[in-house]
């Protein structure tokens, strides 16, 4: 079955090269980046004498933020091991860089053959792996658990979707999937998931029992965001063009744009002065997002287009303008300044991204009812009264209107959104209890994956 499934992604990785790798480019990875895709050209400071190394895998920007405080713990409890960090992602590479000097070296994950695993695993020559939630490669876990190197994953979730999707898998083969998913999933140590709904789905897929684990959710422990220059410059900004009040949509997918125009356009009528600041989720849309922004009759103002020399610029005081992030990591910052906040990725079948980064700087998340990925959090909010779901653009303008006029309502849900990030926290004290005794007894835990297999 291994020999299908590499043969299966070699093809269908030729098939798709050309896509790949014109996409690859244009989102800003290099060609050496994509040589250590293929377990080549690694950074000097992966391959190292000083020992082993713990290897935490990330796949880009929300999975990086979401490890970051554990891999911060993790250095500074063991400060003699070094911290390797892979990302799949440019965009995550970038962050992973800016945000973890602490680590050693940060490089690109293999392709799942056999070849690029094997050459990334003897470069980096991990004690243990740590994948951020369930990046589930079988070549990779096969030949980790070959060299007899645990791998955990940490903050593992299974959303309802995917978890479907298997099932629906495994029908269509007769079964035979299933066996091999079995197989794949016994070869990692320890599945630390997120909710008992995430570990119930993925024991529906085989998963041995005695290694999965609820230990929380790790975006619970983000740290509140530091002040930023765009933070600053944009403060400073509105109070010299008189904009008020500030509207931040995050995280927006290509089909959210119009709706969270259209919504802005209500606010605009009773707060003429009010400033929409527009985050694209994907890097490779913020072209199009720019160019939909100005089609609509708006000027936008790039994040991009500016340097902070000490100057301001006049832009945000046309009343037409809509400041546009194309940046990655600054996000948060912008929503502790915001009045009123929407996540997205919620209003389109995306299953919405991590409505905890406003909450931490107590505002309120407004989002889509598409939450499959943050679907326990989302319960919890619209239970506890500290955030709000809306379905279009009509209910989104309601919502924006709500929290903007009615302060006091706004600053109570604000105050129960941060009460319940606070309560909710201490997963990275679990996972990393876990992490610990991996390294203090790996033998045991790779004996007992192959013995599973």
């Amino acid at each position: 079955m291994y020999f299908l499934y590499s043969l299966l992604t070699a093809l269908g990785m030729l098939l798709a090269s050309p896509y790949f790798l014109f996409t690859g480019l244009r989102r800003g990875q290099s060609l050496g980046s994509l040589r250590q895709r293929f377990g080549w050209g690694y950074p000097p400071g992966l391959r190292s004498s000083e020992g082993r190394s713990i290897w935490i895998h990330a796949v880009s920007v929300g999975e990086v933020l979401a490890v970051l405080p554990l891999a911060r713990r993790l250095k500074e409890q063991l400060p003699d091991r070094r911290l390797v960090v892979s990302t799949t992602t440019a965009t995550g590479q970038r962050l992973a860089r800016e945000r973890m000097p602490f680590a050693s070296v940060v490089f690109y994950f293999p392709l799942d053959w056999r070849g690029p695993v094997r050459r990334a695993l003897r470069a980096a020559r991990p004690e243990v792996i740590l994948v951020a939630e369930t990046e589930i490669w079988p070549n990779f876990l096969r030949e980790a658990r070959r060299e007899n190197i645990p791998v955990a994953f940490v903050n593992g979730r299974l959303s309802v979707r995917s978890h479907k999707g298997f099932l629906r898998a495994r029908s269509m083969t007769l079964g035979l999937l299933g066996n091999f998913q079995r197989t794949v999933l016994a070869d990692a140590s320890i599945y630390l998931m997120q909710s008992e709904a995430d570990a119930a789905r993925l024991l529906d897929l085989g998963a041995p029992k005695e290694r999965v684990v609820v230990s929380g959710n790790l975006k619970y422990d983000l740290a509140p965001p530091h002040e930023t220059d765009i933070s600053r410059w944009l403060a400073a900004e509105m109070r010299s063009s008189k904009r008020g009040p500030l509207v931040v949509a995050g995280s927006v997918l290509a089909g959210e744009v119009s709706p969270v125009l259209a919504a802005f356009d209500e606010i605009k009528k009773r707060w003429p002065a009010a400033l929409l600041v527009l985050a694209p989720r994907k890097p490779d849309q913020f072209d199009a997002v720019a160019a939909e922004v100005r089609n609509s009759g708006r000027e936008a103002v790039r994040r991009s287009a500016l340097s902070f020399d000490g100057g301001s610029i006049s832009a945000l005081a046309a009343p037409r303008s809509v400041f546009l992030l194309d940046s990655v990591g600054e996000l948060s910052s912008l929503y502790a300044l915001a009045d009123t906040v929407f996540v997205g990725g919620s209003l389109v079948s995306a299953g919405g991204h991590n409505i905890l980064e406003p909450a931490v700087v107590g505002r309120p998340p407004v989002f889509g009812p598409s939450m499959d990925n943050f679907k326990d959090v989302a319960a919890r909010f619209l239970k506890s009264g500290a955030g709000l779901q809306v379905s279009d653009s009509v209910q989104l303008a309601a919502a924006w209107t709500t929290l903007i006029g009615d302060v006091p309502r706004r600053t109570q849900m604000g105050s129960s959104a941060r009460d319940l990030v606070e309560r909710y926290r201490g997963a990275t004290d679990k996972v990393l209890t876990h992490v610990v005794a991996m390294l203090e007894s790996p033998q045991e835990l790779t004996t007992a994956a192959r013995s599973a297999s």
